[in-house]
């Protein structure tokens, strides 16, 4: 796969990622790839994902671009990440109208995964936040729309709570 470095083991439009190096490089690609929506269901905003200046710049070229882009984010604990700071958060302060942050309803099931989505169309997903070991999916629109379709249910459960709305205002 191209533009995602060459320690990946490439199954049709499926990559396997294994190290955080990897991993990075596929959140750029998948964001770089969003044309409308950008989706993250996330632990607490991994830092050393979603605060780094290559994802934010893709993040950022999104919701400037284009008027009706967003960028939507599930964080199922944020804590760490209000207490620790982010400049995702700082983003997302500056572009309220754009990105929408909410935690995840604690009266759903826990969920130890993690993935980010581009429109409908590919997907990084790891099955436990906290390990590096997953998959980039590219082009297989159903297997997107599967986890686009999960997010979709627990965003309409969850609002956001005191602490992310003060990081909108």
């Amino acid at each position: 796969m191209t533009g995602l470095g060459k320690k990946f083991s490439v199954t049709g439009s499926r990559t396997i990622l294994t190290t955080l190096d990897e991993v990075r490089a596929a959140s750029i690609a998948v964001a770089s790839q969003a044309q409308r929506m950008l989706t993250i269901f996330t632990q607490d905003l991994e830092p050393l994902i979603y605060d780094q200046n290559a994802f934010l710049d893709a993040a950022k070229r999104l919701v400037l671009a284009r008027s009706y882009a967003k960028v939507r984010v599930l964080i199922a604990d944020p804590s760490r990440t209000l207490w620790e700071g982010n400049k995702f958060f700082g983003m997302a302060r500056r572009l309220t109208g754009c990105i929408e942050l909410r935690n995840v309803n604690r009266n759903l099931a826990p969920n130890p995964s993690a993935f980010l989505i581009a429109d409908d169309r590919a997907l990084l997903y790891r099955l436990q936040a906290s390990r590096w070991e997953g998959i980039a999916e590219m082009t297989d629109q159903s297997v997107v729309r599967k986890y686009l379709g999960y997010f979709d249910e627990v965003w309409r459960a969850s609002e956001p709570e005191a602490g992310l709305r003060q990081m909108h205002l």
